[in-house]
């Protein structure tokens, strides 16, 4: 069985204890874990802490070289990072629509290259006979990310370049369910990178709260549930980090009566059951005028029984398990509690037989806000159907949901699609897609959906600090 260690001040440290990594496929253990402790977090703020002087005082350049060093060693060895994905997560190499462990690795490397685009030059308020007044953008320090199981790599990519752009040094805290493709990332990076700059400290709970309380840590960015992103935030009020929290989302999706289809179902499909529904954008509660109700869930019965479910590493499977057990006997228990509820059960609903946390895709018809399905946040395979016959009372029930991450539209008038948009409260609203992000667009939630954005110059701002210099010239 393979060994994992800790990366701190750019040496691979081991522990007394370990933990084991599970292949959701199988539902066995592959690989064993160093297991970290608070002093191992001590150890690791030591050393960004000891390393931030110089990194934050190199020059844009030499960050941007490094970065992009950083990015070709992701290609070099995407085969690798890949399986590592696939074994610790159970997405399919390629999966659904290409949304595998192959869009996970590319996406990173794409990542990293666009993050070096960015910048935060000084800001000329002022520049007169009186003074001249300046805004500049520094880097806050130490900053440590906390990263979800269900996009381990990517996410981690996501919260780790931005940091290294402004200056920041970084610890990072993967989750113990999906820490090796993260490992082996931060091992390259340390070859590229100076000691102390990038490191990784591995473990659970225990590990995760001397992070969020540490008082010489000046930032966490944090993605996962509300639950723990609250916790987070009382942890980090001791010495007033700085927090980027992206939280649970519950994303309704708004189909309009005047829509083809035909022409959106392969979308809406996608948009429902990417990543087997473990992400936080996913599509989670589609609620289809009456109009066109039938049609809609015909349409997506019909994908959703032509799709390959099993062990993501072999060819030609496009939905692999779901991450973990937990995770799984939650999808069941939602599943059951809405058809008991009177859901009509159109297309999967029961765990595959034999090896692995399998749940096939599966579709509830005739069902309504109130029962947990549609209120809760599922985080998988199993999609509520709502019918509603007016647009104006639709809106105001998908808004009245706590969480505000994510929305769409899904209409042939684009005019009024726009309109509607602009009513949903949430972070981001996407019309006839769902859930696609990209690195110059601002992505965050409202509400318990979480504070602050991520991605472009407004999410590179929030690695930084505000100083204004002013020049008196009287």
């Amino acid at each position: 069985m393979q060994q994992f260690t800790m990366m701190i001040d750019g040496q691979k440290i081991t522990s007394e204890k370990t933990f084991e990594v599970i292949n959701p496929a199988l539902g066995l253990p592959f690989a064993k874990c160093a297991e970290g402790s608070p002093e191992s977090v001590d150890m690791a703020v030591k050393s960004a802490r000891k390393a931030f002087p110089e990194w934050s005082q190199s020059s844009q350049q030499s960050r941007i070289e490094k970065m992009l060093e950083i990015a070709s060693l992701l290609e070099q060895n995407m085969p690798e990072l890949m399986q590592l994905i696939t074994q610790e997560n159970g997405k399919p190499l390629n999966g659904y629509k290409g949304i595998g462990s192959g869009m996970e690795v590319g996406g990173s490397i794409a990542w990293t290259q666009a993050t070096t685009s960015f910048s935060l030059p000084p800001k000329i308020i002022q520049d007169n006979d009186e003074a001249k007044i300046e805004v500049h953008r520094k880097p806050l320090g130490v900053v440590a990310s906390i990263t979800p199981w269900n996009w381990p790599l990517l996410i981690a990519i996501w919260h780790i370049m931005p940091a290294l752009r402004t200056g920041n040094t970084v610890i990072v805290k993967p989750s113990p369910y999906t820490p090796l493709a993260t490992i082996r990332f931060v091992e390259l990076a340390n070859t590229v990178l100076p000691p102390g700059v990038l490191n990784l400290v591995t473990g659970g709970a225990d590990v995760g709260n001397a992070i969020s309380s540490h008082p010489d840590i000046n930032k966490i960015v944090f993605t996962g549930s509300t639950a723990t992103g609250k916790q987070i935030m009382s942890l980090a009020s001791g010495n007033l980090k700085r927090l980027t929290l992206e939280l649970g989302g519950n994303d309704a999706g708004i189909v309009l009566p005047d829509v083809d289809v035909k022409k959106i179902a392969d979308e809406l499909f996608l948009s429902c059951f990417h990543n087997n529904g473990q992400t936080c954008a996913c599509l989670k509660r589609l609620y289809v005028h009456e109009s066109v109700y039938s049609d809609v869930c015909e349409a997506l019965v019909k994908i959703a029984k032509s799709i390959v479910v099993g062990n993501g590493m072999v060819e030609g499977v496009e939905i692999g398990p779901l991450q973990n057990k937990a995770q799984l006997n939650k999808v069941i228990e939602l599943t059951n509690d809405a058809i008991a509820s009177g859901g009509k059960l159109l297309v999967g609903g029961k765990q595959r037989e034999g090896e692995g946390y399998f749940f096939p895709p599966t579709i509830i018809s005739d069902i309504a806000d109130g029962v947990r399905l549609v209120d809760e946040e599922q985080f998988g395979p199993v999609l509520p159907i709502i019918k509603y016959s007016n647009v104006d009372e639709v809106i105001a029930i998908a808004n009245k949901n706590q969480n505000g991450l994510g929305g769409s539209i899904w209409s042939s008038n684009i005019p009024l699609a726009t309109e509607l948009a602009s009513k949903m409260e949430t972070g981001s609203v996407w019309i006839n897609e769902h859930g696609t992000v990209q690195p110059d667009a601002p992505f965050g939630g409202v509400k318990q959906s979480g504070i602050g954005v991520e991605f472009g110059t407004l999410g590179l701002e929030e690695y930084t600090s505000v100083q204004t210099i002013k020049t008196s010239r009287r």
